[in-house]
């Protein structure tokens, strides 16, 4: 990749990614450490609203991504 693409596509990846992170959409991010992958928590509306939300990423297209549904854990102390 040209070095000016890649550097405008990691600014708006990372523009993108706040902007989510502050609207509460994309509730936590960490880095999968010796690699360059994250592992990521969305709060989406449903499957087509997170099917959006990972479309729009800058590098989307030279990802791999898994996708993991989840739910509450009816032992988790914030139900109570």
């Amino acid at each position: 990749m040209d070095p000016q693409v890649k550097t405008d596509t990691l600014a708006r990846e990372k523009a993108y990614s706040q902007e989510l992170q502050r609207s509460g959409v994309w509730v936590h991010i960490w880095r999968c450490v010796g690699q360059y992958s994250n592992l990521s928590i969305f709060d989406a509306k449903d499957n087509e609203h997170l099917h959006e939300i990972l479309w729009r990423l800058p590098l989307f297209p030279y990802m791999k991504i898994e996708v993991t549904p989840l739910a509450m854990h009816p032992s988790d102390i914030a139900l109570v």
